[in-house]
């Protein structure tokens, strides 16, 4: 049985966010200087670009460096969500920055150029 894109892109970002981001990529992701973000983007680009192409591989790398930088997750969460300081404030950022990623990855199956 074969998987749909979505479901390929989805298996290289868990693998990618998950498996694969140690603790100094996780820690120093945030700031665009530091090659910890970058050097996740670029393994998000591999994984995504042998999901669904390397046009797919290099946008959505890119648009996963801007969102680990945190400022869209944070604006979201004060602004929309406004639950920065709520308990459970980092369960909630890290299930919002996920649905994000993912939701980023559906968005370029459903409307990006084949």
């Amino acid at each position: 049985m074969l998987l749909t894109p979505f479901e390929r892109g989805l298996v290289a970002h868990l693998v990618a966010d998950w498996i694969l981001q140690n603790d100094w990529m996780a820690l120093n992701k945030t700031k665009l200087r530091h090659p910890a973000g970058w050097v996740h983007a670029g393994i998000h680009a591999i994984f995504l670009g042998l999901a669904l192409g390397p046009l797919a591989g290099a946008v959505l790398s890119g648009v996963h460096l801007l969102l680990d930088t945190r400022v869209p997750l944070d604006w979201w969460i004060r602004v929309f969500k406004r639950s920065e300081k709520a308990p459970e404030a980092r369960l909630i950022a890290v299930w919002t920055d996920q649905v994000i990623h993912i939701a980023a990855i559906a968005a370029w199956v459903a409307w990006a150029p084949r």
